[in-house]
């Protein structure tokens, strides 16, 4: 018994601490078998009701790859909440409240994924009504963390954490799903841009021309993802491409956000390519099944 707590405890240790800041919100999917018409009505073959945003899968998927993850975002007391703080409480994610006092319901997602293609179509107001200023932060620590992820939803909080961290050495994540007013400004302390093929800063019409962009800023490590086909990267001057698991898509709804949740948890023990690709095969196997978390039955 005395070995087994011993090693329980170690494992304990072992555990790295993640900070995911950004969305949350509380997501109500359908798989369908298209995309309804104007004036037309259509059953579901299935349906579920999760917390989503960016921050908060990549949250889950960094604490049930073994750590232990912080959400920074907005959340407040609606009673629509209790279904957010319950499936975070039971995927072992911790909330940091930036908006504890708030009444107004979470971020509302409506979203059809498509059952032959696993594409997805999402209506959602994000954060645009939950913006909170970047001196409110709830955390008094910030040195225990192994990594941050930053989403860009929550834009001047994550300004003032991506500052805090970089004196620190804390590597500083970005998911840059698309461009949004004020990366100038967080972008020059950002470690590691996972960007998508829709990332598309001032100026720039092509990956060519992010690379260069983002380069230019000082960032050592980037990437652009493109769905199945490989991921494009520059670490550190080399270029470099890494292959996309091939897999018939079910569901592609929160597969960036699985990845860099997976990602955070790998780029802490491998190189940056090593990283992507590990990254990738837990979203390709994300996509393989419907909803943001049965891919944990299959990992």
């Amino acid at each position: 018994m005395e070995e087994s707590a011993d090693l329980k405890r170690e494992d304990e240790t072992l555990k790295k601490q993640g900070l995911f800041v950004g969305l949350v919100t509380l997501d109500v999917i359908y798989l369908t078998a298209g995309v309804p018409q104007n004036n037309q009505k259509m059953v579901a073959t299935d349906s579920m009701i999760n917390a989503g945003g960016p921050a908060t899968n990549a949250a889950i998927a960094f604490s049930y790859l073994g750590n232990d993850s912080t959400l920074l975002a907005a959340v407040g007391q609606h009673p629509l909440t209790a279904i957010v703080y319950g499936e975070l409480e039971q995927y072992g994610v911790a909330i940091a409240d930036l908006d504890p006092h708030r009444t107004e319901p979470p971020p509302l997602s409506s979203i059809i994924v498509t059952e032959a293609t696993g594409d997805r179509a999402v209506i959602s107001i994000n954060a645009t009504k939950s913006q909170i200023l970047g001196d409110r932060l709830p955390l008094d620590s910030w040195s225990k963390f192994n990594i941050v992820l930053i989403d860009g939803h929550q834009m001047s909080i994550s300004q003032r954490i991506a500052q805090l961290m970089h004196p620190q050495t804390i590597p500083v994540v970005l998911d840059g799903g698309s461009w949004k007013p004020g990366f100038e400004t967080l972008l020059p302390f950002v470690d590691y841009a996972l960007c998508s093929s829709n990332f598309y800063p001032p100026n720039c019409h092509n990956a060519s021309e992010v690379f260069t962009y983002l380069a230019n800023l000082g960032i050592p490590h980037i990437a652009i993802t493109n769905g199945e086909f490989p991921i494009q990267y520059l670490s550190q001057g080399i270029p470099g491409w890494v292959e996309v698991p091939q897999v018939k898509s079910v569901d592609t709804l929160g597969a960036g956000d699985i990845f860099h949740g997976a990602f955070c948890h790998y780029i802490l023990q491998e190189t940056f390519p090593r990283a992507l690709a590990s990254a990738a095969k837990i979203a390709s196997g994300a996509c393989e099944v419907f909803g943001t978390r049965n891919w944990m039955n299959f990992t």
